[in-house]
């Protein structure tokens, strides 16, 4: 809801979901800020996100402004949009059509727009360490909400209030993943396979994914969630040397890869660059008595 500056507001339906990190007390807007009953209060920013870390620095592996630029333009040009369709296939079969679906890590939101698309009356939280990204993700989609939060902290959303957690490439909060979600609910992770960029890696030395990541993955979530199914994708890719050179810098590994030599190593790849794409989506069930609910 826009406030009488423009300015995007928090909506009432965010509001039953969000908690005050510093107490247990729920919040309210007040004077472009949210606000607490002990009057603990968060500024909404002007491009419409909310920021609710208080008392820490950024994390060091938050996304800068260069990485996403590189992220929304490469998504844009549509090169992950198999994976999208994947995702928005199964939230429509695991979500209600009025979910609240989160989404950890959400960087730009464009993986919440997408599942938001195809739920018409769902609500989506995205949240991230990322000030850049927060500003994309706020306005990915009229439905979609952006909070500035660490994920690997104890998460200020109340217990049981989603339908859907999407976590995409993002880092892996196993109890928090289990806390939030509702009795039915179900986890959409994403990983990439060991093939993943394979013809990528010795030219432009990036790290090689660990072909046992989903073994670990599930020996991770083992103690709180039970492996429903996982879908396998993997499609050939063909880029421009601007695309190649986007798809490293908007990842990790443009933390380590000097720019203009990330280029020259592009460019020695010849046109177009052939890239694999691979992936793997697996869908958790919540263990307990909340997750004894029959498999969709």
């Amino acid at each position: 809801m826009p406030s009488a500056s423009g300015r995007r507001l928090p909506s009432d339906r965010l509001l039953t979901v969000l908690t005050c990190p510093l107490c247990p007390s729920g919040l309210i807007r007040t004077d472009g800020a949210l606000r607490c009953a002990d009057r603990h209060t968060f500024d909404i920013a002007r491009h419409g996100y909310v920021s609710l870390l208080t008392g820490h620095r950024r994390a060091v592996s938050a996304d800068s402004a260069d990485m996403v630029r590189c992220r929304g333009s490469f998504l844009r040009a549509g090169h992950y949009d198999p994976l999208a369709r994947t995702l928005v296939e199964l939230a429509t079969e695991l979500a209600p059509p009025d979910a609240v679906v989160l989404d950890a890590g959400a960087g730009t939101g464009h993986y919440l727009a997408a599942v938001l698309d195809a739920l018409p009356g769902a609500l989506g939280l995205g949240l991230d360490s990322s000030v850049h990204a927060l500003r994309a993700a706020a306005r990915a989609h009229a439905r979609a909400e952006a909070v500035g939060w660490d994920v690997w902290r104890p998460w200020p959303v109340r217990t049981g209030c989603a339908d859907l957690v999407l976590n995409v490439f993002a880092p892996r909060n196993g109890p928090e993943f289990h806390r939030v979600l509702r009795p039915d609910g179900a986890l959409l992770v994403v990983t990439p396979t060991s093939r993943h960029l394979r013809e990528l890696r010795a030219p432009l030395g990036l790290l090689a994914v660990d072909p046992r990541k989903e073994e670990r993955l599930r020996r991770t979530l083992a103690a709180r969630f039970r492996h429903a199914r996982t879908e396998s994708l993997e499609y050939p890719m063909s880029l421009t040397p601007e695309d190649a050179t986007g798809l490293v810098a908007m990842s990790p590994a443009a933390h380590h890869v000097d720019p203009a030599e990330l280029r020259r190593r592009v460019g020695a790849l010849g046109t177009p660059v052939r890239v694999t794409a691979s992936f793997t989506v697996s869908v958790y069930r919540p263990r307990g008595p909340q997750g004894r609910r029959a498999e969709s």
